[in-house]
């Protein structure tokens, strides 16, 4: 892998739960001492990049802030391409309101052009609120497929499991961003300046980073430190390049 670049999903690659994968630091350490290009890309919108390199830091990793690329990132970079200085209903955290603030989009309820569906702060009149709105003409979009998120206590339902609520009730299908949406590499790759034939996509994921990566013509690698097992690879059309148990075993010579 001489002189290639990194996307690095985050959970289950460098940190499952709270807690580090084994070798993770110390591959982000020869990363910086080679100088690799690289950013940890990651489906999770409701933090900002700033927000996610503080709680990386507690769990023991050092990743800076600009290291790090999200799902409300790309989906704010998409809609300053498709309608500058445009109108949103955001239902989702800080990390979504903060990007799309970011490129001099207006949050409102009032006629929006868009209904931008992401996790964190979600209930019920949000929910409503988004549903109507798309309902009566505005484009609906989503930051990320997942339907479900780990949590110590067990699953909750997350912003693919919320859309599929809406899409239900208006017969409206979003666009969803993120992983393994091809926009969200290719977002990445231009905000990190690299090309995708010199770039390698680590994950965990079968279907979002995997996939996704194959898709957008990376080279990739399935750790098997997440949620991906062995026997899983057999059965999934989706096969990536390399196969290593974490990211300790990646060659970079």
């Amino acid at each position: 892998m001489t002189q290639k670049n990194f996307l690095l999903d985050m959970d289950g690659v460098l940190v499952r739960g709270r807690t580090p994968v084994d070798g993770a630091q110390a591959f982000i350490d020869r990363l910086n001492e080679t100088g690799r290009r690289y950013l940890v890309l990651t489906n999770n919108p409701n933090f900002t990049p700033g927000d996610l390199s503080h709680r990386l830091a507690a769990e023991g990793l050092r990743v800076p802030a600009e290291r790090i690329f999200t799902s409300a990132m790309a989906t704010a970079r998409f809609l300053d391409v498709q309608k500058p200085g445009g109108k949103a209903f955001v239902v989702g955290g800080t990390g979504l309101t903060t990007a799309l603030h970011g490129v001099g989009y207006v949050l409102t309820d009032l006629a929006p052009d868009y209904v931008v569906l992401g996790e964190g702060g979600l209930d019920f009149e949000a929910l409503t609120t988004a549903t109507r709105l798309v309902d009566q003409g505005s484009n609906f979009i989503v930051t990320n497929p997942d339907a479900a998120g780990p949590t110590e206590q067990g699953i909750v339902p997350a912003a693919g499991a919320f859309a599929a609520m809406i899409q239900t009730a208006t017969g409206v299908e979003p666009y969803v961003v993120g992983k393994p949406n091809p926009l969200m590499f290719r977002t990445a790759l231009n905000f990190l300046d690299v090309h995708s034939e010199d770039t390698v996509m680590v994950g965990d994921n079968l279907k979002t980073d995997i996939r996704g990566g194959i898709e957008s013509g990376l080279e990739t690698v399935l750790v098997l430190s997440g949620m991906t097992a062995e026997p899983d690879i057999a059965r999934s059309p989706f096969r990536p390049n390399h196969v290593v148990r974490s990211v300790a075993e990646i060659d970079l010579d």
